[in-house]
């Protein structure tokens, strides 16, 4: 991927490679409000019925996981780059809980590129996400495409 201030087009990424983004503070405030309104199981809204939980504790939705990944790949790199969006998602692991106090980092690695045989100014970027707290732990992990402009001849 491009490194200067110009916006990354398909032809920017390169199979193999490998970036770490990120550095997000996961607050209690954040998971409750998340899951008021989009998951509201309760160790996701109540830290005190958490605790007898399977989770030990509060933790964030997954489907808050993910938007949280989404959330730094986008402040990283998606908006500095001549992205199209996504036709979705192979596959998503939720692998560990994130608590409140965790902080977030991305690694994103470019495990193929290819052009879209219907749509031969697009280029599509097959991407694994994986999610790491403050201890190194990996919270989530998933892949997929992405689309992306590629450069004008």
């Amino acid at each position: 991927m491009s490194e200067n201030n110009a916006l990354s087009y398909w032809e920017d990424f390169t199979v193999g490679d490998v970036q770490e983004f990120g550095n997000m503070l996961v607050t209690e405030a954040d998971i409750v409000r998340f899951a008021t309104e989009f998951d509201p199981q309760p160790f996701h809204v109540d830290a005190e019925a958490a605790k007898s939980s399977l989770f030990k504790g509060l933790c964030a939705s997954g489907w808050h996981t993910c938007a949280m990944a989404m959330r730094i790949m986008c402040d990283h790199y998606l908006l500095k780059a001549h992205s199209l969006g996504s036709p979705g998602m192979d596959s998503i692991r939720w692998l560990k809980p994130v608590r409140p106090n965790d902080r977030l980092r991305v690694r994103m690695t470019v495990l193929e590129t290819r052009v879209m045989e219907s749509r031969p100014a697009v280029g599509l970027v097959k991407t694994r996400w994986q999610m790491f707290n403050q201890a190194g732990e990996e919270v989530i992990l998933m892949e997929g495409n992405g689309m992306f402009r590629r450069r004008p001849a």
